[in-house]
Formats: C-alpha cells, sequence, structure tokens
C-alpha cells in the first residue's frame, strides 16, 4: 500500500456514497495525521455508517464542517451549488479548501465555483476516474483510488501552491493526477466514460432482449455490459450536464455501427477484419507496452 502525506488536518466529505465513502476510508487509513467526518443528508443511513464501524458521521452540517480545512463534495452536480450556499452558511473557515468528485467539470465551476469566488474562497474541481457500478457506503473501498487517474480542473485559477496541495491530498490515497481545464475534461471524460457507459447500455438491451439467453451468457457478456448496472438516474444527470460533447462521439458510433452493418451486408470480411484489427490494437494500448 503507497502512503502519502497531506497537508490538510481537518477533512470533511460530504456525501456518504461510493466515492464519499471511499474517500472518508481513504483517508482514514492512509493519513492517519488527519481528522476526517463524512457527513449525509439522511439520519438512517448515517446510522447505519456508524454501525458499520465509521463512527466519524453525521446529519449535522455545521458540525461536519466546523474547521474543516478541506471540504470534498461528494453529490450530484445539481446540487452543488445549494449545498455550497449551505456551506458558507454553516461557518466553513475562510481559508478552507472546497473540491467536488463530479463526473463533469463545466457545470461546477458556472455553479459552485463561481459562488466560492465571489466569496472570495477556493474551489478547485476534482475527478477522480474510479468507482463501480455498485453505489452506497457498503461499496466503499479505502483502496478504490490506488493507482487511478484524477483529473484537477483549475478554471478560477488558483495558485500553483494551492493547486499542489489538492495534488498531494490526491496522490496520497493512490491516485495519479492530471490537470487541465473543465472544458478538456468534459471533452476527454465524454469519449472514455460516458460513451463507453451508454455503449454498455446498448450490449445489455441488444444482448438480452431474450432475457432468459442471459443464463447462457458467459464473460463477455459480463465484461461489456457491467457499467450498465450503474445508478440510471446518476449516469442519466451525467449525460445530460455534458450532452454537448456526448453527442459527437456518440454519432461517430452510430456511423460506425452504419460501417459495420454494411460489411456484414456485402461479406467484406477483409474490410472486416481490418476495422476489428484496429480495434484491438487501441484496446491493446490500455494494457501499456509489453515488456
Amino acid at each position: 500500500m503507497r502512503g502519502g502525506v497531506s497537508e490538510f488536518r481537518r477533512i470533511a466529505v460530504l456525501g456518504p456514497g461510493l466515492l464519499g465513502g471511499s474517500i472518508a476510508l481513504g483517508v482514514r487509513r492512509r493519513h492517519p495525521g488527519a481528522s476526517v467526518v463524512l457527513w449525509g443528508r439522511n439520519p438512517e443511513r448515517v446510522a447505519e455508517i456508524r454501525s458499520a464501524g465509521f463512527e466519524h458521521a453525521t446529519n449535522d452540517l455545521r458540525l461536519a464542517v466546523q474547521g474543516a480545512e478541506l471540504v470534498v463534495l461528494a453529490v450530484p452536480v445539481g446540487v452543488m451549488e445549494v449545498l455550497g450556499q449551505r456551506i458558507l452558511d454553516a461557518g466553513l473557515e475562510r481559508e478552507a479548501f472546497l473540491t467536488d468528485v463530479g463526473s463533469v467539470k463545466r457545470h461546477p465551476h458556472r455553479t459552485l465555483g463561481a459562488l466560492m469566488k465571489r466569496e472570495g474562497r477556493c474551489f478547485i474541481g476534482s475527478h477522480p476516474m474510479a468507482g463501480s457500478e455498485r453505489v452506497g457506503f457498503g461499496a466503499a473501498s479505502p483502496d478504490l483510488f490506488e493507482g487511478a487517474p484524477c483529473i484537477l480542473t483549475n478554471d478560477d485559477g488558483r495558485s500553483d501552491a494551492e493547486v499542489n496541495r489538492l495534488v498531494a491530498f490526491w496522490a496520497g490515497l493512490g491516485a495519479r493526477v492530471a490537470i487541465m481545464d473543465a472544458g478538456e475534461h468534459d471533452r476527454v471524460v465524454a469519449r472514455i466514460s460516458h460513451v463507453p457507459h451508454l455503449l454498455a447500455v446498448v450490449c445489455a438491451l441488444v444482448a438480452l432482449d431474450q432475457e432468459e439467453d442471459g443464463n447462457l451468457a458467459g464473460g463477455g457478456l459480463r465484461d461489456t455490459s457491467r457499467v450498465a448496472g450503474g445508478d440510471p438516474l446518476m449516469w442519466a444527470e451525467i449525460l445530460g450536464e455534458n450532452r454537448a460533447e456526448v453527442l459527437r462521439p456518440w454519432r461517430e458510433c452510430i456511423a460506425l455501427m452504419e460501417r459495420l452493418a454494411g460489411l456484414l451486408e456485402a461479406g467484406e470480411m477483409d474490410g472486416l477484419g481490418v476495422v476489428l484489427e484496429d480495434a484491438r490494437r487501441r484496446r491493446g494500448l490500455l494494457d501499456g507496452p509489453k515488456p
């Protein structure tokens, strides 16, 4: 397990789901010099988290952010601005950092980021590229971010020193940090995350048109369709927020499917083989260079 050092000594994580829970557990294990509190809106869920062994959980927002040096918003993008105002009203320390873990970045910077900039507060976006089709604190893991990319967005022009503090925090949780602007982030994740999710949805719907056929499926179908098992409401929000960037690669998918249909109809197996080989080569890039 790779450890790390964070300068943040009191951390509040708002949102007790998979990502928020994993951050809280990761901080507890990897940053033993820091204290972490996990906030959830639902008292019953908070009680369940406490009974699961994470005692520093609360549904009292004021208590959660009191004295916090870093506040991580692990909540839906659509509620971040409202929650940000509530955080300010709850007495957020003027020198505190705010970040989020949303899957889109233009929207948080236009809303939460703009609010914090008006108030003279520090907001830098984060997107850890880690997760699962499972949801909730029960799926959380302190090692979720080990080796995972984490993209930071600094569209509000915070200082290098501030950015580096957040880099150190995520690196301490095991992540590999990259920095880009929000627009580039949304373009990239549309292709490498959001469109693949839609393709998994199509795979599940087409392959399991006759649902009983799933009894005969092997690992290939499970691997290809796995992320389609994610929270539909969460993914509908993500895709809606990033629809401008999703539409172009999605139309490329449609064009490629039409091309494949044409090759099959014409019996052009050589042409089909070229497409399959190109896909095999590109997929191999995810595994890194051969030793």
